[in-house]
């Protein structure tokens, strides 16, 4: 397994946001985290990335205890991360934002230029990322996790914002990488997942409820009564 976590747990002013995940993905996987909103996904992953500090549990890292190692090691292990909202650099250019997170990765310039290219950003490679529309800033943040190479990556709703061009563009960019990259996708645009997912991994109410592949999650009924009315 290249991720372990072991009774992982978060609490926020005795509320308990993520509790008791044994969750485990294996090296080359495409795997989907799905779940109500509010059902602890982003804990869960701020966790595994270093972001917050559990409060209880274990995290794993190709058989490395990281439960607390700081994010900018976990990086430098072969982890990336792009986040919910997006932490691109509003007054560089499009270049310049994947050129620093190319510096993370020790990588050089033409990682940068293939990075830009692989999610269509190539023609505004000049462009002011705080000029660029949400949908672009979100590839340029998957550029910037790609161009680390990682041996993990590990995507936060990266289709949001994406017009369907875009999005058919993401499936492609997501099954060239499968197998040689692990992926870690938390996404609530089901047709994604179910293209996209080996398995899925339910979460509700901090708790896993499901795991399994896309057609079984789809038939699930404890899976189908979390998602009534949750938009």
């Amino acid at each position: 397994m290249i991720l372990s976590t072991r009774g992982l747990t978060k609490s926020f002013d005795g509320l308990k946001a993520v509790w008791d995940v044994d969750f485990d993905l294996p090296q080359g996987e495409v795997r989907a985290l799905i779940g109500p909103n509010g059902a602890g996904k982003t804990t869960l992953v701020s966790m595994i990335c270093g972001r917050i500090t559990p409060s209880a549990g274990s995290i794993s890292f190709d058989g490395r205890d990281i439960t607390t190692l700081p994010a900018h090691k976990r990086i430098g292990l072969g982890m990336a991360y792009t986040f919910q909202i997006t932490s691109v650099f509003p007054r560089l250019d499009a270049r310049e934002n994947v050129a620093l997170a190319a510096r993370r990765g020790r990588k050089g310039d033409a990682a940068v230029e293939a990075a830009l290219a692989r999610v269509g950003l190539a023609g505004r490679a000049d462009q002011e990322a705080g000029d660029l529309s949400y949908g672009h800033q979100r590839l340029l943040e998957i550029a910037m996790g790609l161009v680390q190479e990682p041996r993990l990556l590990i995507l936060d709703e990266p289709t949001q914002g994406l017009a369907e061009a875009e999005i058919d563009g993401f499936k492609t960019l997501i099954r060239e990488l499968a197998g040689d990259t692990t992926i870690l996708l938390i996404e609530h645009n089901m047709s994604v997942v179910m293209e996209l997912a080996e398995q899925v991994t339910v979460l509700n109410f901090g708790e896993v409820l499901a795991e399994g592949t896309p057609a079984e999650i789809h038939e699930n009924a404890a899976v189908q009564a979390a998602y009534l009315g949750s938009g």
